[in-house]
């Protein structure tokens, strides 16, 4: 339907003045739901379109939309009749492809989730790289992985494991040193290993977890305890020697 203001074709007057059968077609689908006439508008030469408020619980804004036809010379006829949303109406939220709904925790055991054909980060186990690591990975024997990362997928990764486990995060703005000189760190293989290892100290947060060599915590392996004062044992401040043994 033409926005109010938009439209170009001329107005049709026998069009425009059949707003009696365009409201009985709207009431044949709407019933009560058809409220007062809202406009005409011109649609083409000779097609209009006649508003009508709608009534309808849980469609604030709507409108009964009927579109009337004719030929010169003949009666209007009813091409359709339409329930559409005007402005202010209430609307449903955009549609969202499931693949860009899913968010980190959505997996559950059992649950499946493919991957798309067209991922850019992945690119197939076989294929001629600029990249030596994703050669590397193609070619060793036994592993028969049909994909590898691409560059870009490394990339995405590095980005995501900087905000986790980088050096913005508070723990590491603590630490006293960095993950890069821990002796809990294990790095990575490939070309993630420069910047990214998992760390295997069990009393920290992140055990098991991804973590920027620019991260750091207060367990690192170089903390050491600092020495304490000893006390010396308190003097003898009676002696149950010379006590009597009766009174």
């Amino acid at each position: 339907m033409t926005e109010p203001g938009t439209a170009t074709a001329a107005l049709d007057d026998v069009l425009a003045a059949a707003v009696e059968l365009a409201q009985q077609a709207a009431r044949e689908v709407g019933g009560d739901s058809v409220g007062a006439h809202l406009a005409v508008l011109p649609e083409d030469e000779h097609v209009v379109s006649h508003a009508f408020v709608s009534t309808l619980p849980g469609y604030t804004g709507w409108m009964w939309v009927v579109t009337l036809a004719r030929v010169p010379g003949a009666e209007p006829t009813v091409d359709e009749v339409v329930l559409l949303p005007g402005e202010g109406a209430l609307r449903p939220p955009a549609w969202v492809p499931w693949h860009q709904r899913v968010r980190p925790g959505d997996l559950s055991p059992g649950d499946l989730l493919p991957t798309a054909p067209d991922d850019p980060r992945l690119v197939p186990g076989y294929v001629d790289s600029d990249d030596p690591e994703v050669e590397q990975v193609a070619f060793e024997l036994g592993l028969g992985r049909e994909q590898v990362l691409s560059r870009e997928g490394r990339l995405q990764a590095a980005e995501r494991w900087i905000d986790g486990n980088g050096p913005a995060a508070p723990m590491a703005r603590q630490a006293p040193a960095t993950c890069g000189t821990c002796g809990f760190l294990v790095p990575l293989a490939g070309s993630l290993r420069a910047g990214f290892g998992v760390c295997a100290n069990e009393v920290t947060e992140v055990d098991g977890q991804v973590v920027s060599v620019e991260y750091g915590c207060g367990a690192h392996s170089s903390v050491r305890a600092e020495p304490t004062m000893t006390a010396e044992a308190a003097a003898v401040v009676y002696d149950d020697g010379e006590m009597p043994l009766s009174l």
